[in-house]
């Protein structure tokens, strides 16, 4: 029996460790998964997701607005002396009335259109909003994807200099070298030391800003993706089609057709409108009814009402006139939007086609120093060169390593920045 107890302990105990290190083991986020975790908990886009539902409570206000109203009143009334005299002392009435809009100068159906284009300019909005918090989620992820990749190179850094510091300290030992050669490599052992504190600090907080833009709970996690020199030039697109991709043009376009609705708003207040009203009405009181004497009352009565503008010192034709004024303006920013755009299109792909040009020099003097960094440890195997050749080679190679991960990591963020350019970001 207590055999059996025995091993139902170890096996609870071994079931209980997986399941403990599953749960602390760190989440593994590839890029499309934080992109997908941006879209749906980013407080910009939640933000802009409630603004279109405004606009489309506003649009269903503004439908109904054609539609005939109905109103309902009631009241209970007390009168003392020496009214009572001519009226009840008490009595009540209600009433019920439906209100027609029958001509309004066609500003119902112009505030419908804008009510419409409204929701069309807050869902281009929506799409711009969209376009650069996920432009913030690739260059953070691919900030991280480069400070981890400094982190992992400064390992490999420190142990070069770690054994180079221990061949140095047994020949000083010995009496073959003096110790500012030790000195030296101790020196740059430090700054190695305080280089990989910095990577791990700028780390976390570079997976801190990661978690605020997914709306993750916590920094536990890693990233999916390494450093690698698969680069690639994408295809440079028309400047006409990419800029009509453009949220912001799409945005400025519904801008300008809302200001030329306005100003047929402006229009429509110096034509007639009219409006119906019918109303029936019951009140009870004693002897309310003052053709029979009865203490019920009911009627009812209809109201045309017309209104004519006819002169008002000029304001509203000024009115519209300022409107047009305005539609004007807005139509000059479209255009300047378009050119400021299409240069900045243009610096997208260039800055592209540099990004790629840097990742093959620094890869070409990645492998170069990769060669120096050998020879020159071959050479101090057999005695040829010094401690200090060796460690210069090695301040190259780490300095050119560190220069081909800023390089690659640069053209991931400028390929970014070009497919958001081009109105081509998901």
């Amino acid at each position: 029996m207590s055999t059996y107890k025995y091993t139902l302990s170890i096996v609870f105990l071994l079931v209980f460790t997986t399941f403990h290190q599953a749960i602390a083991q760190d989440r593994l986020l590839s890029l499309e998964e934080a992109k997908s975790l941006a879209l749906s908990n980013n407080k910009k886009i939640k933000k802009a997701d409630k603004t279109i539902e405004a606009a489309k409570a506003a649009k269903s206000s503004v439908y109904a607005s054609d539609k005939p109203f109905v109103e309902a009143s009631g009241m209970g009334v007390h009168v003392g002396d020496p009214l009572n005299t001519l009226l009840p002392e008490f009595f009540a009435n209600a009433s019920l009335g439906v209100t027609q809009v029958i001509y309004a100068g066609g500003k119902i159906n112009t505030a419908k259109q804008m009510s419409s284009t409204a929701v069309d300019l807050y869902t281009s909005q929506k799409e711009l909003t969209d376009s650069e918090v996920l432009l913030n989620v690739e260059t953070t992820y691919w900030q991280i994807i480069n400070v981890k990749s400094k982190v992992e190179l400064a390992n490999k850094y420190k142990a070069l200099l770690t054994e180079l510091l221990k061949d140095l300290t047994n020949s000083y030992n010995a009496g073959i070298i003096y110790k500012n050669d030790v000195l030296r490599v101790q020196v740059q052992l430090n700054q190695a030391e305080l280089d990989l504190t910095k990577a791990k600090d700028g780390l976390k907080l570079l997976k801190l800003k990661m978690a605020q833009l997914t709306g993750m709970p916590n920094i536990d996690f890693l990233v999916k993706d390494t450093i690698s020199n698969d680069v690639i030039l994408l295809d440079e697109v028309s400047q006409s089609t990419a800029i009509d991709n453009r949220p912001e043009i799409k945005m400025l376009k519904k801008a300008v057709e809302i200001e030329e609705l306005q100003s047929k708003i402006l229009e429509a207040d110096r034509k007639p409108t009219i409006g119906l009203n019918v109303s029936g009405i019951y009140a009870n009181g004693k002897q309310i009814n003052f053709t029979d004497g009865s203490n019920d009352l009911t009627s009812y009565y209809g109201l045309l009402n017309v209104n004519i503008p006819i002169f008002d010192w000029g304001s509203r034709k000024k009115k519209v006139k300022e409107q047009e004024f305005k539609v004007e303006a807005q139509k000059l920013e479209l255009e300047e939007t378009e050119e400021l755009l299409s240069l900045q299109i243009q610096n997208a792909y260039l800055e592209l086609q540099q990004a790629i040009q840097k990742v093959e020099i620094t890869e070409k003097s990645l492998q170069q120093a990769d060669e120096n960094l050998r020879l020159n440890q071959d050479r101090f195997d057999v005695g040829t060169v010094t401690g200090k050749d060796v460690l210069e080679a090695q301040v190259l190679w780490q300095q050119a390593y560190s220069d081909v991960i800023d390089a690659i990591a640069n053209y991931r963020i400028s390929e970014a920045n070009y497919k958001k350019a081009i109105g081509d970001f998901k």
